[in-house]
């Protein structure tokens, strides 16, 4: 995963932006419907967001 000092807001294109945030809405949610049991599994989200991040700094760093 990024550093998250290599990345910075304005790095991310508006796209990248509102799937961020669908994706964090997304686990907010999956925490919600949490029934006490802790065991909500936030992986696959996770890993989308990791994607969209190395992407970004992909991007950033010209390469």
């Amino acid at each position: 995963m990024p550093n998250s000092d290599d990345l910075k807001f304005s790095d991310f294109t508006t796209g990248e932006k509102a799937r961020i945030a669908v994706l964090i809405a997304r686990m907010g949610k999956r925490g919600l419907a949490d029934d006490g049991t802790e065991r909500v599994d936030l992986s696959d989200l996770k890993r989308r967001v990791t994607r969209i991040e190395k992407k970004a700094l992909r991007r950033k760093n010209g390469k």
